[in-house]
């Protein structure tokens, strides 16, 4: 394993100048992106960057090449930088305004290209090429747009001060185990989890990462020539299971973050790829708080230096040093804290919800669902009229549900699941709107996207 290197201690000299970055396609194809390319290339953005005023900048890329050379210019120039995900013409009317800067991979109206841009900087002089001005790590500042518990985007402000210190505990908690791995990730880079996992932690290990992210299960296949490390999500690991795919891959570690992980799915994970997944707990305020092996059971052990507690609504409050509120930060998560230091979660506290008066657990009736054996997926969301509350589903089936259901009407299907969950709920709590879905709409971190599944009830299917 090469010397770790965080962006605020990078040199130009702190690898060698062939030492392997990123790679494109396979990680064996030869195509490869270096690290004096790193260093003339963030030179040409630098030059770039100088040339505006601006102090805050939007990034989004598809490419995580381009992305990291843009984030690292963009933090070497004192810049303010604001992570992208979401490129729709009404968000980024949002965000977008004459005081900013844009830039992308992908030619978004109102951005400037970074691929052009490398090649109309691309003479610059060797000084430069040689030059990696300091990143001062607790004065760097970006920020990444969150939904939080009501859907809506809002940006969280962040200091690569915390997320050095996220990435420094797994780095030395498991780099040795990390072997000759190459990175692939099904993740965007602007997420919390996305550039943590995807960049910076692969950037500061010398660990070469691919290009391109994974979109698609079949892809797997074509990874037999090298050993990897997978930066994934639930979502994907279970649609890599049921696409019933038997990729010939080595895989020597997985990370998987943004959504529950069910023991099944883990199980399946380890089944394919024999590798049982190492599951990530945190938010975009706190980075990383917690990490379990489901083979090991369902508890969460803390990262060191984390103190946690459970507050008088419930909730998990943290202070480490990936927080940077001294007094810490409490996540909307329900917990329970064991003797020995780790937790267990309960679910969203907003998943808690009242229907006439009632306290009702929106997991709860979504695990019922799942355990009928008819449902393969589905989300719960509590819904109010002019003139009453009500809670409403939306159902992917198993193949045993597509069988059963099968030239139905759709109030026969309602009526079933009806009728099954009034065996454990008063009927105020059996859902009062049904959608039958392929799939669940969810973002590229595998989180449901809870705006979009209560449009679907807006009107009658």
């Amino acid at each position: 394993m090469p010397k770790l290197y965080p962006f605020s201690a990078i040199t130009a000299d702190c690898r060698p100048d062939d030492h392997v970055v990123c790679y494109d396609g396979r990680g064996t194809d030869g195509k490869y992106k270096t690290w004096l390319d790193f260093l003339q290339d963030t030179a040409r953005m630098r030059r770039f960057i100088r040339t505006k005023a601006a102090r805050d900048w939007l990034l989004h890329c598809e490419d995580s090449w381009y992305f990291l050379i843009a984030y690292c210019a963009l933090m070497q120039c004192g810049k303010e930088v604001y992570l992208v995900a979401n490129t729709t013409p009404g968000f980024l009317g949002e965000v977008k305004n004459d005081s900013n800067e844009f830039l992308t991979d992908n030619g978004i109206p109102g951005s400037s290209s970074i691929p052009q841009l490398l090649a109309d900087f691309a003479h610059v002089t060797e000084d430069e090429i040689r030059t990696c001005p300091k990143i001062d790590a607790e004065k760097t500042v970006f920020y990444i747009f969150t939904s939080g518990s009501t859907g809506k985007p809002k940006p969280i402000y962040s200091r690569l001060k915390e997320y050095e210190e996220n990435n420094a505990f797994n780095l030395n908690q498991w780099a040795d185990t990390y072997g000759d791995c190459k990175l692939i990730d099904t993740v965007s880079q602007c997420h919390s989890y996305g550039v943590a996992y995807t960049v910076q932690i692969p950037f500061t290990a010398g660990i070469p990462f691919r290009r391109k992210r994974v979109m698609t299960p079949s892809e797997f296949e074509a990874f037999t020539d090298a050993k990897y490390m997978i930066v994934t999500v639930p979502a994907f690991l279970k649609r890599t299971i049921d696409s019933g795919i038997k990729p010939k891959m080595q895989v020597g570690w997985i990370y998987t973050s943004g959504g529950v992980l069910k023991p099944d799915v883990a199980k399946g994970t380890q089944e394919l790829f024999g590798f049982w997944p190492v599951e990530m707990y945190g938010s975009t305020e706190t980075c990383g708080v917690g990490w379990r092996q489901s083979k090991n059971g369902l508890e969460w052990t803390p990262f060191t230096g984390a103190r946690i507690w459970k507050t008088e609504d419930g909730c998990l409050g943290v202070k480490s040093p990936c927080v940077r509120d001294p007094k810490g930060f409490v996540i909307k998560d329900l917990v329970d804290i064991l003797p020995d230091g780790r937790f267990l979660m309960k679910g969203r506290a907003d998943s808690i919800v009242k229907i006439e008066e009632k306290r009702i657990s929106l997991v709860e009736v979504e695990n019922r669902l799942l355990a009928s054996g008819m449902v393969n997926d589905v989300a719960v969301v509590a819904l109010a009229s002019e003139r009453r509350q009500y809670l409403a589903a939306a159902i992917v089936f198993t193949k045993e549900g597509k069988a059963l259901f099968e030239g139905k009407e759709k109030f026969e299907i309602n009526r079933w699941f009806q009728h099954y969950l009034q065996q454990f709920f008063e009927n105020v709590v059996v859902p009062k709107k049904w959608r039958y879905l392929e799939e669940i709409p969810m973002d590229m971190q595998g989180k449901k996207k809870k705006l979009e599944i209560q449009a679907l009830f807006t009107a009658e299917a």
